[in-house]
């Protein structure tokens, strides 16, 4: 799985240690795969209720941590959380144009994720239009129009800081298929965005006519975010006429009811130029709303578009089962549907959704799932089972050298000096070879 989603197999767990550990059962051992806060979470869960277990984490990359440390937005490092292998495609023409890019891929790139490091992002352009109304998308914005001085403080890349300093983006659309009570942002998010330094919010007051009403019995987060958004597209057009003329750097706003018909090429046919819009009107009310097209178009005008629809999880194998349709692994509490044995977590367990928070307790979940299951005597935990030493003699069967955690600690320990001697917490390396190289592999 990716950072996002963890699998894991286990000769599970239970809460009972005094039982453990006073009977002459094999101790069991458990296989996670995927670093990420899902998988951490897990072991963390297991760890700290069975006090014989013993956890083995397996990642693909040489650094550990997933998405804790390639997470979403280098300014806010206490809320990394987001995974998932893929994301889901526009299926609109043009979407392959030069200057369309995937939020997860842009991501990836600012943050050091090895296998977006080339990406090299066309930031030529005066407008980019980021689809979606979520937090991916909030972020991305931030970090298209933040201050360099700003950015300087965080562990964003080398590579992707020089990009940002020689951006000609000063204008960003954020665009969504539904109106401002189906916003996916949180308020937190939204008040930074509103507050970034030498940037103007630009919030249409006529979007939220009637709005006041609409949010009085709504949920407390809902209802204040619908007020803050409302309280800034009021005062902000007080103040439009005086930052024009005095030539505000920077602006971003949010346009509602937006659905993306086509990418529109330039006159070379082969780089974006702008998007078609479809007119949307909302069927029914709150989080279930639906977005009908009207019949109407128009066209925004843009070099840059970034897609933030949401994120998928890929199969992990034909013998693990696994939900197309809406890209997850079928499971009961985090159980893979017909698998003994084996179970998932984060968002190829339940779907692309949700923060820290989220991922943290639906972990807590599943690993409750492995104890229930280990103490009712359903999983095999005999000693045949070999657990890491078995993994070992096939990698070296193979030749494969796995990263120890004391070879992780080399690559910490040259990250951070690298990044004290820049004055950030850490200057990430982009390339594993690179990684490879510098603990001897």
């Amino acid at each position: 799985m990716g950072p996002g989603g963890t699998c894991w197999r286990g000769a599970g767990v239970t809460g009972g240690v005094r039982r453990w550990l006073s009977s002459a059962a094999p101790l069991p051992r458990l296989c996670v795969v995927g670093s990420g806060p899902a998988g951490f979470y897990t072991a963390q869960h297991i760890l700290k209720h069975h006090g014989g277990a013993h956890v083995d984490i397996y990642e693909k990359l040489p650094v550990p941590f997933g998405l804790v440390r390639f997470g979403v937005a280098p300014d806010h490092p206490e809320v990394k959380s987001y995974g998932a292998e893929d994301n889901r495609v526009l299926g609109i023409p043009g979407e392959n144009l030069s200057g369309v890019y995937s939020a997860r891929a842009f991501v990836g790139w600012y943050n050091g994720l090895p296998e977006n490091r080339d990406l090299k992002p066309d930031l030529s352009c005066e407008t980019a239009l980021i689809l979606g109304h979520g937090n991916v998308a909030l972020d991305i914005a931030r970090i298209l129009l933040s201050p360099l001085h700003l950015l300087r403080q965080t562990d964003i890349t080398e590579g992707s800081l020089a990009a940002l300093a020689c951006s000609k983006v000063k204008r960003v659309w954020l665009v969504g298929r539904r109106g401002p009570l189906q916003v996916a942002f949180t308020i937190k998010e939204l008040r930074e965005m509103i507050n970034l330094p030498g940037t103007r919010p630009v919030l249409n007051p006529a979007d939220f006519t009637g709005l006041e009403n609409a949010v009085k019995d709504a949920p407390r987060p809902r209802k204040r975010l619908t007020e803050l958004m409302i309280k800034t597209a009021l005062e902000k057009r007080e103040e439009k006429a005086v930052e024009v003329q005095a030539g505000a750097p920077r602006e971003w706003g949010l346009k509602f009811q937006r659905s993306p018909q086509a990418v529109l090429p330039a006159a070379d046919g082969r780089r974006a130029r702008g998007v078609r819009l479809a007119l949307t009107r909302l069927e029914g009310s709150g989080d279930s709303a639906k977005a009908v097209p009207t019949g109407d178009v128009e066209e925004l005008e843009c070099g840059l578009v970034l897609s933030s629809i949401g994120y998928r999880s890929l199969p992990l194998d034909p013998t693990v089962p696994f939900d197309t349709q809406r890209g997850v692994i079928p499971n009961s509490s985090g159980r893979v549907e017909g698998v003994p044995g084996l179970y998932c977590s984060g968002w190829v367990k339940r779907g692309p959704t949700g923060v820290i928070i989220t991922t943290m307790n639906d972990s807590f979940d599943t690993a409750q799932s492995v104890l229930e299951d280990l103490q009712a005597g359903v999983l095999d935990v005999a000693t045949s089972r070999e657990g890491f030493g078995a993994v070992e003699s096939i990698l070296h069967s193979r030749g494969v050298r796995p990263v120890s955690f004391s070879d992780w600690e080399k690559i910490d320990a040259a990250e951070v000096a690298r990044g004290k001697a820049a004055g950030k917490p850490r200057e990430k390396i982009v390339d594993p070879q690179e990684m490879l190289r510098l603990i001897g592999h």
